[in-house]
């Protein structure tokens, strides 16, 4: 049954235009200091949707991108970058938009089945095999290089942003709330996950967006096949050509120490990873 769908200050509005006529709303999917995420279907074809009501704040930032004239709240504005062009489905598609004052909203795509990563390792025993993870790994790097490649710095890629059909094992990137336009001079804030941000930033306050993207990717396949992260002692036997976990492949183990450099001059470029050698094993 549809519930009652939200609405600024809790009045209904009677404009046509507005968005939330043309969807139905019903149970909420995610809830977070963003906003609400609600499931939803479009009412001239009965397609399932995700709805995203985002209240905004003294923090809402707007940027300009172009064929806009207006600014537009930056996760709208990358979300929209990161979809221009031919459809990748790796990356999730923006159906609908609406920019309003104190709020703003985006229907997108909603696949079905599907949960995120993190609840996915949760049902499979807190880890993955690598056979597994090299599935997910391809699509996730095809995602993250093809958003720098639209000007967008996705900045919080990790399990609670990648959606996964439990069914297929199709991955969706998802979530540009902690993300940034893609610029060649160095990042000096970082708001994504902590534990996803690079040494550099740490060190120095100071980090680039591509080669900060290959180290949360780095990241990424470590939590997979390990069920947490990495510490300061996985990281020296990484940078040393060991890894911690048994049975892992000479070509897999040497993936992770590519991408889990220290050194982000030495990190194995964004573009590159899909053509190391752990992703042509045969299995």
């Amino acid at each position: 049954m549809a519930v009652q769908h939200p609405h600024p200050r809790g009045e209904t509005p009677v404009d046509a235009d507005y968005i939330f006529s043309h969807y139905t709303i019903g149970d909420e999917l995610g809830k977070g200091g963003f906003g609400v995420v609600y499931e939803g279907r479009r009412l001239e074809d009965d397609l399932k949707v995700a709805v995203k009501y985002v209240p905004k704040t003294d923090d809402t930032e707007c940027i300009f991108i172009p064929d806009h004239p207006k600014p537009l709240p930056k996760e709208i504005a990358l979300t929209i970058l990161a979809n221009k062009g031919p459809i990748v489905p790796e990356v999730i598609r923006l159906l609908d938009w609406q920019d309003h004052p104190d709020h703003f909203v985006m229907v997108l795509e909603c696949p079905s089945p599907s949960e995120n990563l993190r609840k996915f390792m949760r049902r499979h025993g807190g880890t993955l095999d690598e056979e597994k993870t090299r599935h997910i790994m391809r699509q996730v790097a095809h995602a993250a290089n093809v958003c720098c490649l639209r000007g967008v710095f996705h900045r919080d890629i990790k399990l609670a942003n990648l959606l996964i059909n439990s069914e297929t094992s199709e991955v969706k990137l998802i979530d540009f709330g902690c993300g940034d336009m893609l610029r060649s001079s160095p990042y000096r804030l970082y708001s994504g996950t902590a534990d996803y941000s690079p040494p550099e930033y740490h060190v120095r306050g100071t980090y680039y967006g591509r080669q900060a993207t290959a180290w949360s990717l780095g990241i990424l396949m470590f939590v997979m096949l390990h069920g947490d992260l990495p510490s300061d002692h996985d990281l020296l036997q990484l940078k040393q050509k060991r890894c911690s976990k048994p049975g892992l492949s000479t070509e897999g183990c040497d993936l992770l120490g590519a991408l889990l450099q220290d050194k982000p001059r030495r990190r194995l470029a964004l573009g590159l990873i899909l053509h190391h050698n752990w992703f042509k094993v045969v299995t």
